[in-house]
Formats: C-alpha cells, structure tokens, sequence
C-alpha cells in the first residue's frame, strides 16, 4: 500500500475535493480520451456531451458548484490550474460558448448536465457519468467514481483500489499500523523516516522535498489570506467571514492566549477560503482542510520559540501522511460513503500524528494519537445545511484541530500500551459509516441540513 504525500495534499480550489475537484478531473479525463481516441469521429454536424450526476453529486452538487466543476473539467481545466486564475471571468468566458474550448463539441449544462437523485443500485455515492453522442448515438461512454480527497477512479477499477504507484517495489509496504509500527521496530525509523523512503522510490529527495514544502506555503498562504478576508460567503446562508475578527480580538489581547484558540481561528480561516472557492489543500478532503494547516502553522508561530525548520515540516507532513494513507485504504475518507468521521476524523487523526511526532513522540505514541482523535470523531455525520461546505464544516474543522492537539499531549504522556489500537479503529469507523443511514452521508436529506428552515 503506498498513497504518495503529493495525493494526500493536493492543491485546489474549494469547495470540496469530491464534489468539486473530483468530478472537475473526471471531466477533464474524459475530455482526454475523447480527443485522444475519437477525434476522427467527430464530423458529423451534431456531437455534444452529456454527463449525469447520481447520488450524493445529484443531492449537493448545486452547493458544492458540481455543475461548474464539470464544466471547468471539460474545458480542458485541473484543480491545481486554477489557483491563480479569476474564476468569475474565466467561467463568463465558458459560459459565453455553446462549445467546449479547442473542439466543435457541444456542452450546454441546462440540456446535458443530468442531476440523476433516483437511481439508488451505485457502486459508490459519489458517481457520475459521461457519455460522447453523435447523431442522437451514444458512441464513447465511460463512468467514475469520486472517492474523496480529490481522488477519481474509473467505474471498472473501483473493486481494485488503484489510487497509487504501488506496482513499484517500496521498501516499507505497510498496510496497517501493525505493519507500520513492526517495521519501525526492525528499521530503527520512525513513522516520517519510513514514508520518506518510499517517497524516494519515485523521485530525488531534493525534488520531493520542494514539493511538500510548496505545499506547506500553500497552506500558509490559506491561513493568512483567510485571516484578512472579510464579507459574505457565497450561497444563500449569507455566512459572513469571521477569522479576521476573531484574529484581531486576539492579537488585541491583554491577556495570555490559550493553544485552542489561536488553532480554533486558524482551522476556520482555512475552511472559510474553502467555502469561497480559493486556494485549499487538500488535507485529506477541501472540507477537513482546516486542521493539519491550523495544527503546523500553530507549531510554527506559537509552540517552537523559532518556528520550524524545514526538517521539522517534512517530519508532520510525512507522519501526517502515512495516517491518512492508512485510513483511506483501510475505511475511506469521503463524507459521502462514512460521513464526516472520515474527514475531519481523518484530518485529526493525521494531525494528531504530526503533532506527535514534532513534539518528540516515538512510533507507538504518534499512532495512539491519531487513535484517539480518530476515536472521538467517531460517528460523526456528514450533513451539511443547503449543501454547502459551511455550516457546521467550518467549526467542525477548528474542534478538528483542537482534538488534534489534545490527541497529541495524551499520547504523549500516556505509559503503558492502550487498550484501543488504531487499526481498530479504523475498522470501527469503516463499520460505523456502513451502517450509517444515507440521510447523514453528505445528501443534506438529514441531520442538521434537514433541521434548516429558509425563513
């Protein structure tokens, strides 16, 4: 089992990673093929695109901006491209053409886009499908599903597990944290050690270490530009921003800050520039992307008297990882398949870890951290109000983060072996979000979205 850091922590856009940029690289994938392996059938008169949307992508795509997303994606657009770009022009442009961009192929969303709410038989909630037509003929079909963080798998793999590069031989193939924690007794490596070597199998330490730590400025930059920005955010909640203000109480202060409030006001000006569609790394999700940011930036600015050093970023970042590798191939961290235990879970947990780790924790503690904050995530649904990523997401990211750093010190000074392993855990979370009905797996039929009443 091997997740690269560079899949766990992908940079994006907001909304949401599977509502947003999964469905935006499914586009663009199918976009691809099409042009690769069709374009000499593309001559007759009429040739458009038809996508449809099931399940949770049919229930909340609106609020997560599903619709635009496929569009972006086929028109030739990736998440990661569109992090510097005006996406108000860049979408009036789109929208100014009954063509997708480069082809005579057409895509008008109000004919071709499908919200599919009835069919109940997917092999996974978060499922959409494209299909190529020419003359009223459907001549290229093909299917993917959304699993969470950003991450797409064709209809066919999805009984496979194909998320990484795992044909390739890594050194430490742990599957578990049983594996994980045995390997780090026989290697005299920590946890950080051994991703770091499996990372190396696929590029120069050098290459791979300027890429996680673009990412680590990346997740700075939504820190502080989430801790200026001001106003509403977007959608008919009409939620105003409250990070700067929050912020500025405290820099104000008279008094000594306690550790949950500055990472409380960190997760949420993280989560805030998710809900606005700016900048976001994935963390493992867009809306459990406030707690592994807040949990560092925190170590950075307030826990080590100099901040952290590049060492010290990479030792989170690869503990933090190595977690979510984990979860995600043992349960999942999609909302829409085990509600929001697997996310802002998975993101404690992560950052649990990391914290861990930085603070001088050994293997054994780092994953009884991320046990514990997994463990007191547990059952946690997924229902956010009218489908947006804002209530109650943001908070949930800034509780996310405190758990975190709670999680750590617990670990940390705990002796003995504790009684709840993390593999266990995981399986309990897994089991958990089975059992859990629909309503609560981020379709807004449910919970607290379906307590709302638009006055």
């Amino acid at each position: 089992m091997f997740i690269a850091c560079s899949e766990m922590f992908k940079i994006g856009v907001g909304p949401s990673s599977s509502h947003t940029m999964g469905p935006m690289s499914a586009a663009r994938a199918f976009r691809s093929t099409v042009l690769a392996d069709h374009k000499p059938d593309l001559q007759p008169k009429e040739v458009y695109v038809r996508c449809t949307l099931f399940g949770s992508l049919a229930f909340t795509g609106k609020g997560h901006e599903t619709d635009q997303a496929v569009r972006l994606g086929l028109n030739g657009y990736l998440p990661h491209q569109l992090v510097d770009v005006d996406l108000r022009v860049l979408k009036c442009q789109i929208e100014a053409s009954e063509q997708l961009s480069g082809t005579e192929i057409y895509y008008d969303p109000a004919v071709h886009l499908i919200w599919n709410t009835d069919r109940s038989d997917l092999p996974h909630p978060n499922f959409l499908s494209f299909e190529l037509v020419i003359d009223d003929e459907v001549l290229l079909e093909q299917s993917y599903a959304s699993i969470g963080g950003g991450f797409i798998v064709v209809e066919q793999e999805l009984d496979q597990h194909v998320l990484s590069l795992s044909q390739v031989d890594i050194p430490f193939p742990f599957c578990n944290a049983q594996e994980m924690l045995s390997m780090s007794g026989d290697s005299a490596l920590s946890i950080a050690e051994m991703k770091l070597k499996n990372e190396l199998c696929f590029q120069e330490e050098a290459t791979f270490s300027e890429h996680v730590l673009t990412t680590w400025r990346a997740m700075q930059s939504c820190v502080e530009k989430g801790l200026q920005a001001e106003g509403e955010l977007p959608g008919v909640l009409r939620v105003q921003r409250r990070a700067a203000t929050l912020f500025q109480k405290l820099v104000k202060s008279p008094v000594n800050i306690e550790c949950h409030e500055w990472l409380s006001v960190y997760a949420i000006a993280v989560n805030e520039q998710n809900a606005a569609g700016e900048l976001i790394v994935t963390a493992p999700t867009n809306g459990a992307a406030g707690v592994v940011p807040a949990v560092l930036y925190y170590m950075d600015n307030h826990y080590f008297e100099h901040g952290l050093s590049d060492a010290q970023i990479l030792t989170f970042l690869l503990s933090a990882a190595a977690i979510g590798g984990l979860i995600k191939h043992n349960s999942s961290i999609s909302g829409a398949e085990v509600g929001c235990q697997g996310e802002v879970g998975a993101a404690s947990a992560m950052a649990a870890a990391g914290a861990c780790a930085l603070k001088g924790g050994t293997p054994e503690q780092v994953e009884h951290a991320a046990e514990i904050a997994l463990e007191h995530h547990l059952g946690m649904t997924c229902d956010p109000i009218q489908g947006l990523v804002q209530v109650p997401c943001i908070e949930r990211n800034a509780f996310g983060a405190v758990k975190a750093w709670l999680a750590s010190d617990l670990a940390r000074n705990a002796e003995g072996e504790h009684i709840m392993s993390l593999d266990r855990c995981i399986s309990a979370m897994h089991e958990t979000g089975l059992a859990m009905s629909d309503k609560y797996k981020e379709t807004s039929l449910g919970g607290l979205a379906a307590s709302w009443v638009e006055c």
